[in-house]
């Protein structure tokens, strides 16, 4: 497809680009830069998954990554989904993924544990028209295509949000498309509506027409979670790496809430996101994020959504998802919902 049918080519490269973080195959990148190196030092490797413009550039922005005493191993995957797969596959320890695809894993019987948690504002989780729309409420989506990436925490805000409206998905046309393809198709008007996440949202917002018709806010639970290999929580060196690694990402995060200029900087810059849309999603959403335990709370709202799925038909089974978490690292942290930090008014 030519770019010039799809939306305008500053729009679309910082979309291709970030694909890498949310949609396609699960290679891991290979050459220098960020997402295919090694950090730190020492004879113990922790093999960490990641997404592009994710937990590595956290890390090394916070300046989380100077004197690691054991060393960080970076593979970058395209989104959560094949992530799992690798720590499933026991070539990656540990990643960082959002609150459902967990619920995919775990459904196909991965060998996957939940060991941590973080809450933030679902202000990015929405259900995008275009500003000259007639839709004005979600009630209103009935009989109309939405483009949504399968799987996604996006999939699951549309149909909680549908929900709420009194809609199931029988009522709309659901489009499974990646957020690239979703532009495209959200641009040329395709589609009524994208079920999409930030930074898409943001970008969206800024320069493709758009505006909110619902959030995710008070419909999902904001939740992401580092999920770990088994066998590396079996091996006690690994187990006290995981630790520690879990403990730097709570302390970048807090390092991200203090100086939000500085990181939408390295963000946009790892991401190819203009400075000013990776600002705006990190005030909206990527900013607001709080550590917190993985408790019984957090362990019941995921189980919502497995129940969702599995009422759908959308996964094979229901289970507990309980059995997938380990919450030896909980400590002291804050309880799941714990309220997410925020910028103010307007964020």
């Amino acid at each position: 497809m030519r770019a010039r049918h799809l939306a305008p080519a500053a729009l679309l490269l910082p979309f291709a680009l970030l694909l890498a973080a949310c949609g396609g195959s699960s290679r891991a990148e290979g050459g220098g830069g960020t997402g295919s190196g090694t950090d730190g030092k020492g004879s113990l490797t922790l093999n960490v998954g990641d997404q592009k413009g994710g937990s590595e550039a956290l890390l090394r922005a916070a300046g989380e990554l100077d004197d690691l005493p054991y060393k960080i191993k970076w593979s970058t995957f395209t989104s959560g989904p094949p992530l799992l797969e690798a720590i499933n596959a026991g070539a990656v320890d540990v990643g960082a993924v959002g609150n459902t695809p967990p619920v995919f894993a775990a459904a196909a019987k991965s060998k996957i544990k939940v060991i941590a948690g973080s809450h933030s504002r679902s202000d990015g989780e929405t259900i995008l028209v275009k500003k000259g729309s007639p839709l004005k409420r979600p009630a209103q989506l009935k009989g109309k295509s939405i483009a949504v990436a399968q799987g996604s925490s996006a999939h699951y805000q549309l149909i909680a949000s549908l929900k709420k409206a009194g809609l199931t998905p029988k009522d709309v046309t659901l489009n499974y498309l990646q957020p690239a393809d979703a532009l495209a198709a959200f641009t040329r008007g395709k589609v009524a509506a994208w079920a999409v996440w930030d930074p898409y949202t943001s970008q969206a917002l800024d320069q493709a027409d758009a505006r909110v018709l619902t959030t995710g806010q008070g419909v999902v639970n904001g939740l992401s979670f580092q999920v770990a290999a088994p066998a590396a929580l079996d091996d006690k060196k690994k187990s006290t790496a995981l630790k520690d690694y879990t403990d730097r990402l709570r302390r970048a995060q807090d390092w991200v809430f203090k100086h939000p200029d500085a990181w939408a900087e390295a963000w946009a810059k790892e991401t190819g996101l203009p400075d000013k849309v990776a600002l705006d999603a990190v005030k909206r959403t990527r900013g607001t994020a709080v550590a917190v335990a993985v408790d019984k709370a957090a362990v019941a709202s995921e189980q919502g959504i497995v129940d969702a799925f599995a009422a759908l038909k959308l996964i094979p089974r229901s289970f507990d998802f309980g059995a997938f978490v380990d919450p030896r690292f909980n400590g002291d942290l804050p309880p799941s919902g714990t309220a997410p930090r925020t910028y103010g008014k307007g964020h």
